[in-house]
């Protein structure tokens, strides 16, 4: 899948806590309700339980025609050919990354500010995600940004920018006519009862800003 093809819009980022088989049942179901890009983030877990999960992960995303972004972790991401990889400030350089993966290999960065941002897109992300835009349960530390610094990333980077933190079916309408590009989603769709419901009312939602 060529990373110019990838579609942003509705990106989920998954829960560390949940197994294979639920983990894997939930994003099935997400994606018939139309996320349409999936990042594994696995902070705690060993090298090897992050490695089985991916593949089982990428074997059931290529059947399904969705792209899998490996979190961080770059020997993951090449051990079974993932579409991306999402890296945060505190890793490795997005110049020396870039120079480890294939050309095709989308390559995104989380930034909190737009010195951040200008900075990703001057050494080549392939795309941003800006937050957190909420207060969240995911990264109790992250400070949430004003909605006018958010407007500002977007209108000064020309690569795609992914609204991240804290994001659900009651606030995303107030994420509209910013410039973003989608949103990355957890909690309301890896907690939801119904993954599919979830998703598709999201994306309704983001349809008016995208």
């Amino acid at each position: 899948m060529k990373k110019s093809h990838i579609d942003l819009s509705l990106y989920l980022v998954t829960e560390e806590s949940i197994d294979i088989v639920n983990l894997t049942k939930i994003i099935s179901e997400s994606i018939a309700g139309g996320v349409s890009a999936v990042q594994l983030r696995e902070k705690n877990n060993s090298s090897l339980s992050f490695y089985r999960k991916a593949a089982a992960l990428k074997q059931v995303l290529n059947e399904l025609s969705t792209p899998l972004i490996i979190n961080d972790r770059v020997d993951i991401a090449l051990a079974i050919g993932a579409d991306g990889i999402h890296i945060g400030q505190d890793d490795l350089p997005l110049s020396v990354i870039k120079q480890m993966v294939p050309e095709e290999m989308i390559i995104g960065v989380s930034v909190s500010n737009l010195k951040e941002a200008l900075e990703a897109e001057r050494d080549g992300a392939g795309y941003i995600g800006v937050g957190s835009v909420f207060p969240t349960k995911t990264k109790q530390d992250a400070t949430p940004m004003a909605i006018r610094e958010l407007e500002e990333i977007c209108r000064s980077v020309s690569i795609p920018a992914v609204a991240i933190g804290g994001i659900n079916a009651d606030n995303i309408a107030s994420l509209t006519d910013k410039g973003l590009a989608g949103a990355a989603v957890v909690s309301a769709i890896m907690n939801a009862k119904n993954p599919r419901e979830a998703s598709t009312s999201l994306l309704e939602r983001i349809k008016v800003f995208t």
